[in-house]
């Protein structure tokens, strides 16, 4: 290595190519000499070490490495120069980095939200092979198990293929529920996927056959919490819906499952499924879409060529699929659906499709309020390089280049960024999970992967590198350009000068623009959510308890018996049961047929059906506005009676009285018997508050002629209703002890229904504020030290006369000047930005000049006090102290 030492050092002398040269030259003979001593032929040895040594092989590497040991000694010694000029001025850096940690810790916390809801990889092996098997954009991608069945007996299509249909399993028996989520999944599940099994094994192909044995797989999670991580776990029972599994195996904590946004924790194979959900058996209905189905292609085919082995296997299966009870239209457009298949690499997600558009949205957020940040912080360092100016001049004037400074204040910038972003990244930790909070799947919290991984972390280094930059252009352009005689002259006065303000003040209009757009989108986000709270949706929801009420079978009677026993409960007013629930998002549904009635589309006629108990609507609080309400007298055997909501009334009657008119079901391939409308209630929202379509019949519970395996009780309370759990344990465990029971309120059923735009509406908040704050220190600390630097001139003025009103006017004018300008700028952006928000807003328009006004008069209403505070000082300042200044 001692030669590679004299080479650098060479590399560092102005006699580096005559020395280089000769440095070739004594190598070569070097490589002679050895060539001769092995025996080879001087002419030879000599042709071969021209080959290696004519286009200077060996000597340019070392002159390339050697170039970048140089580079990093400069580079570490920037970096000891920044770090040493950082800690002079602690308070500076204190406030630099913590406004960049914000920034960027924002940004990375949105980021590992979409990186985790969206991005990430699935948890399995070669996860960038997966296909997930579809019946086309119109046709949706779950399936019914007789399609399954048809796919899996062909595995000339595909490498492997597996069926999975997400659910939630009881492990309690009786009393409140304990549900854990799980997965129904066919034999190869595990093995497609690569999972293994650290505690026993898998659920394999043989496992899936029909009548096979009640067996189950946990997930860590559930292993740890029922079991306690022993290992003998395995062969010990675990009651499933009230039904008896032999725990076989544990999978590893990294796998999830594959539905992004929930943590599957119990496997089931499919062909159980009639001995949990009997008497209902979804193996053998068409008419059940319940599972997933994915699929590995085989060896070198590529998703196209899969695509096409499917469409072409495609008729035969759906021919021998077709759903019995479908109507004939309906069946016509099943036998012309096709089977294709997409990556899916990702998995499936209810959360992502709920929630990307939101994300995305966030990110543009969280990426102005960094470009904010960074705008303050710029300031800052343009103030810096103002008062640094001497030291850099006798730099310029001591030999040093101006691309040194250049670098030097950029390494400065990019020290600042680099620390930001550490800090944001425990920020963003906090973050990443404090944001989980606020999203939900199907009424429930979501369970998200919040891991910082290689992709998280190459984002937060990309926002700092470019955040560093762009702090670090402006004042090393300024340094660059500044005239040393002036500035040794002057001690640094002037070096900048006006341009100096010039580009203060244009970034501080930058800051207010933006400022306008955050704030804007959080005013209006914020009058959409006022709004959706004080939505009636139909009900009363204060003071009204829940319980959704599991059993295998009841009737009629036992559910007026419930009635009857709930009702005594200490502190009910009034109570009723439902077959569904207001924003519970799930139910029946069918399609209503009436004389006289053409719809212009299918989907017109559309409505949610919900079988309730007498006393419903006075218990959930919704007004009948005609008519009469469902009595005892409407039971099995009576005519069938019906009450509809305002707009439904108004879809099959228009104009015309509603009561005592009649209208079908359209179920399957016929008609039901005519309902009766009895009375009209008003609209009532089921699916979401935001769903004014209203469309809504209420039948009689007790002429249903099936069984309601499960059902809702509602109470109302004058107590609160969390104090009436007991007393439903209780009762249900009197008449019913194998009943599971789950408690809510309708206040935090509608809560739940809002967790997306509660998300939007607390961030966008909080971040507009931010965006204000972060403008108003930029906004005060450019007018201070504007004023500082012009202090001499304002002396002058005072002592020749000049009245000190005058003075604050000058002052807080240029502000106005500046303030006005970034809202003008502000309005034009906010005119595009809020596009992009409409989507989310309910009862108001991106354009409503209420909010538009309101957001201008706050940012000038702070702005301007906030300008005004340093230039009544400089008013009242004393000019002498200022000359003696000077």
């Amino acid at each position: 290595m001692a030669w590679y030492r004299r080479l650098t050092n060479l590399l560092r002398s102005d006699r580096h190519s005559r020395d280089l040269d000769r440095e070739i030259g004594f190598h070569l003979a070097e490589r002679v000499d050895e060539l001769v001593a092995s025996g080879m032929p001087e002419a030879e040895a000599r042709r071969k070490a021209r080959r290696r040594f004519g286009n200077r092989g060996v000597i340019k590497d070392r002159t390339r490495d050697a170039d970048i040991l140089i580079w990093l000694d400069a580079l570490l010694a920037d970096l000891r120069q920044a770090a040493r000029a950082l800690r002079s001025n602690r308070g500076f850096a204190i406030v630099a980095v913590l406004s960049l940690g914000l920034g960027i810790g924002a940004n990375t916390a949105i980021f590992t939200l979409i990186n985790a809801v969206i991005l990430r990889s699935l948890p399995v092996n070669h996860p960038e092979t997966l296909l997930k098997v579809t019946m086309g954009k119109d046709g949706g991608d779950v399936f019914t198990n007789p399609v399954w069945e048809q796919l899996r007996g062909h595995p000339e299509l595909y490498a492997s293929a597996f069926a999975y249909g997400p659910d939630r399993f009881n492990l309690a028996q009786g009393g409140e529920a304990r549900p854990v989520a799980g997965e129904w999944i066919s034999g190869d599940y595990f093995a497609s996927l690569g999972v293994a099994a650290i505690v026993g094994r898998t659920i394999v192909h043989a496992d899936d056959v029909p009548g096979c044995p009640a067996i189950a797989v946990l997930g860590y999670g559930l292993w740890q919490t029922e079991f306690g991580g022993a290992q003998d776990a395995i062969g010990k029972r675990l009651m499933i819906n009230s039904h008896a599994f032999t725990v076989v195996g544990v999978v590893n904590r990294a796998f999830f499952g594959l539905d992004v946004g929930r943590q599957s924790e119990l496997y089931v194979p499919i062909c159980s499924e009639p001995a949990v959900d009997a008497p209902q058996n979804a193996l053998d209905d068409r008419s059940v879409w319940w599972l997933n189905i994915m699929a590995r292609p085989r060896a070198g085919a590529t998703v196209a060529q899969t695509d096409a082995l499917l469409a072409g296997f495609a008729t035969g299966v759906f021919q021998a699929t077709v759903p019995q009870h479908m109507q004939p239209d309906g069946q016509a457009r099943y036998l012309k659906r096709r089977l294709e298949v997409e990556p899916a690499a990702n998995g499936f997600s209810e959360l992502r499709l709920q929630y990307a558009g939101a994300l995305r949205l966030l990110m543009v957020v969280v990426a102005l309020v960094l470009l904010i940040a960074c705008t303050n912080v710029a300031n800052l360092l343009l103030a810096r390089a103002t008062v640094r100016q001497h030291e850099l001049a006798t730099r310029l004037a001591l030999g040093a280049s101006r691309g040194r400074l250049i670098r030097l204040m950029l390494t400065e910038a990019m020290l600042l960024s680099m620390l930001g972003a550490a800090l944001g990244v425990l920020f963003a930790r906090w973050g990443a999970q404090l944001l989980t909070n606020f999203l939900s799947v199907g009424g429930r919290a979501a369970w998200l992967d919040l891991a910082i991984d290689r992709r998280v972390l190459a984002f937060t280094t990309l926002a700092a590198l470019i955040s560093g930059l762009f702090l670090g252009l402006a004042p090393a352009w300024r340094s660059a350009h500044a005239n040393p005689q002036s500035a040794l002259k002057g001690q640094g006065r002037g070096m900048v000068g006006r341009g100096r303000r010039h580009v203060a003040w244009a970034l501080v209009a930058g800051q207010v623009a933006l400022s306008f757009v955050l704030l804007t989108s959080a005013g209006l986000l914020l009058n959409s959510f006022r709004n959706l709270t004080s939505t009636s949706g139909g009900f009363r929801r204060e003071g009204v308890l829940l319980a959704d009420v599991e059993l295998t079978d009841t009737n009629a009677a036992f559910r007026t018996t419930v009635l009857e026993r709930l009702r005594a409960v200490a502190g009910v007013r009034s109570a009723a049961f439902s077959s569904m629930t207001p924003l519970a998002n799930h139910g029946e549904n069918t399609f209503l047929v009436a004389d006289g009635y053409h719809p212009l589309r299918k989907q017109d006629a559309r409505s949610w059906v919900n079988y309730v108990s007498p006393g419903y609507f006075s218990t959930l609080g919704t007004r009948l506005l005609r008519g009469r309400d469902i009595g005892a007298a409407d039971h099995a055997g009576s005519p069938q009676v019906a009450l509809v909501t305002r707009s439904v009334a108004r879809q099959l009657f228009g104009s015309a009285d509603p009561i005592g008119k009649e209208f079908r079901r359209a179920i399957r391939d016929h008609e039901s018997a005519p309902f009766e409308v009895i009375g009209v209630v008003e609209d009532s929202r089921f699916a979401s508050l935001r769903d004014t379509a209203g469309m809504v019949i209420y039948l009689p519970a007790a002429q249903v002629d099936r069984p309601l395996g499960s059902f809702t009780v509602e109470l109302r309370s004058d107590v609160a209703p969390g104090s009436l759990v007991s007393g439903v344990k209780s009762v249900m465990a009197e008449l019913s002890p194998t009943a599971s029971l789950q408690f809510t309120t309708l206040s935090e059923q509608v809560a739940r229904s809002l967790n997306l735009d509660r998300l939007l509406t607390t961030l966008a908040t909080f971040f507009g504020g931010l965006a204000l704050l972060l403008a108003l220190i930029g906004l005060y600390g450019t007018v201070s030290y504007t004023i500082a630097r012009r202090k001499n001139e304002i002396g002058i003025r005072i002592a020749l006369g000049a009245a000190r009103g005058g003075v604050l006017r000058m002052a807080v004018g240029e502000v106005g000047v500046v303030v006005v300008a970034g809202l003008g700028i502000g309005m034009l952006l906010a005119v595009a930005a809020t596009r992009l928000i409409a989507p989310f807003l309910f009862g108001l328009t991106a354009s409503d000049p209420g909010t538009w006004i309101s957001c201008a008069g706050v940012l000038l209403g702070v702005a301007m006090p906030a300008a005004a505070a340093p230039a009544w000082r400089a008013a009242r300042m004393d000019p002498m102290t200022a000359l003696r200044e000077e």
